[in-house]
């Protein structure tokens, strides 16, 4: 395989339309990014579009948050937001993040999905697993993180 992909998803108790806008504006990242935790002295620097397609976001951080950037190419009100995101350090890597909110009658079932082409480590991780599980896990926190700051 030539590319990976890594999926969580969550049930939220909100509205889609209360979600997405947590998702589609990257301002609104600080609140539930699982990243965002790793260094109190990130950089950051937002440009192009206020939000939704054209949005950009640049940061550059400690060992733990290395630097990169995000730029949002896909929004759909309120169901899908698509992110290009570009790694320069710890590694160099590209993958695009999707979000998918499916109304579940009063709750919303939000999907995160990540897809790349493998790098030497997630090559070798992936064939045991460890990829999928150590990125995953950012993925079920961030979440996890959202859903506290929706369902508010």
């Amino acid at each position: 395989m030539t590319e990976y992909t890594v999926t969580r998803a969550e049930t939220i108790s909100a509205p889609a339309e209360r979600i997405f806008p947590l998702i589609v504006d990257f301002h609104e990242w600080m609140q539930w990014s699982p990243w965002e935790g790793l260094d109190a002295d990130l950089d950051r620097d937002y440009s192009g579009a206020e939000r939704g397609v054209g949005a950009r976001y640049a940061w550059s951080g400690n060992r733990k948050a290395g630097k990169g950037s995000m730029e949002i190419i896909e929004a759909t009100e309120p169901t899908r937001v698509a992110v290009e995101v570009a790694f320069d350090k710890p590694m160099k890597s590209t993958s695009t993040s999707v979000f998918t909110l499916a109304p579940r009658g009063a709750q919303t079932e939000v999907t995160w999905t990540m897809t790349g082409p493998h790098s030497l480590f997630s090559r070798v991780t992936s064939r045991f697993g460890l990829f999928d599980k150590i990125l995953g896990k950012d993925f079920e926190k961030g979440l996890a993180a959202l859903k506290s700051t929706a369902e508010t």
